[in-house]
């Protein structure tokens, strides 16, 4: 059978870091094609067209076939090859993003259980035709995260239904709310994780811990990440001096806001945003 091996990088939206959609592509593996051991930085999902493979983490290996698929966690050791008698084809799509954890979470999907199965009509065999489709087009980046949103809203719903234990504790979730609600009304407004924790009437280290378990980074670094993403957003106004962004964020300090923005984005607030003008 004849290798096919695409991999497309997908521009960034700028500012986004709630989910943001790096790469996809396609593969028609020859028999006994074999990718690691070795680690990625990124989310991956795989979806399996036809054929068969097996996906390997250091916990278990997954022997897995057409209308399945597998999740790579950033940083998870994996480790996958194709059938020597039937090898897999399939499409992936790379992603990453402070909400890209608790969707997979909300489709049981996790580092101790990476795979799925489809049980219903969706997008999986489609997305790579569909994210092709779009390149070129105007508004193309929107197209492909529309996708993303749209493959990961089919695994929550083609996800079992959680048992007792596994559904949500609605006392966490409306903390985390309103933590957030917090943020976006007052990211403007000089504000400490303390202040937050106030809020919604809780300890800062509890609360901290509760937003590392949704989304993986502490409370801190998701009221850093919300205001410097809120600051790209306005950096592509070229009616907004960097200090009027800076204010606007809730940094007195230009010269201490500039160093948390090219903290986040690699990039000085200039430098983000001569390249987005």
């Amino acid at each position: 059978m004849a290798r096919v091996d695409e991999y497309l990088t997908v521009p960034a939206i700028q500012g986004q870091m709630d989910l943001n959609l790096l790469f996809f592509g396609f593969e028609e593996c020859l028999p006994g094609h074999t990718w690691g051991p070795g680690l990625r930085d990124s989310y991956i999902l795989h979806y399996v067209h036809s054929g068969c493979g097996v996906f390997r983490t250091t916990e278990k290996a997954y022997e897995l076939e057409a209308g399945q698929g597998f999740v790579i966690f950033p940083e998870m050791l994996v480790h996958y090859s194709a059938d020597e008698a039937d090898p897999w084809t399939y499409s992936w799509i790379g992603f990453a993003g402070l909400n890209a954890k608790s969707l997979l979470q909300r489709a049981q999907i996790n580092a101790g259980h990476p795979v799925f199965t489809e049980l219903s009509e969706n997008s999986f065999g489609s997305f790579y035709h569909d994210l092709k489709a779009a390149e070129g087009e105007r508004g193309s980046d929107v197209v492909g995260h529309s996708i993303l949103y749209r493959i990961l809203a089919d695994l929550i719903r083609c996800s079992p239904e959680p048992t007792d234990e596994q559904k949500p504790r609605h006392s966490r979730e409306g903390y985390i709310r309103k933590a957030i609600e917090y943020i976006e009304s007052s990211y403007s407004q000089k504000m400490s994780v303390l202040d937050i924790a106030r809020s919604v009437g809780l300890d800062r280290t509890y609360l901290s811990g509760l937003f590392k378990e949704q989304y993986g980074v502490s409370l801190q670094a998701f009221l850093l990440e919300y205001r410097m993403k809120r600051a790209a957003d306005l950096l592509r106004n070229p009616e907004l001096s960097v200090s009027d962004v800076s204010r606007s964020v809730g940094y007195i300090d230009p010269f201490l806001f500039s160093k948390m923005f090219k903290k986040v984005t690699g990039a000085s607030p200039r430098q983000y945003r001569e390249t987005r003008l």
